[in-house]
């Protein structure tokens, strides 16, 4: 069984996972040194990385040959 292949290719997935680390460590961060609600937006985009990540697992997980429903 062969499995298929993700949407991300191998550098943008090593990519989306430091992007995604980054904007993850700067939130609680900027909660700290910013009065402001700010830091949301970062983990917007942390959350928004980490669905394009579980996205392209679930994209590897199913095997080639399979069709969408």
């Amino acid at each position: 069984m062969h499995q298929g292949s993700g949407i991300l290719s191998t550098r943008q997935r090593k990519l989306a996972w430091l992007g995604f680390l980054l904007a993850a460590l700067q939130a609680p961060v900027s909660a700290w040194v910013v009065a402001d609600e700010s830091w949301l937006f970062s983990l917007c985009v942390a959350l928004m990385v980490a669905t394009v990540i579980i996205a392209d697992d679930a994209a590897r997980r199913r095997p080639a040959n399979a069709t969408s429903d």
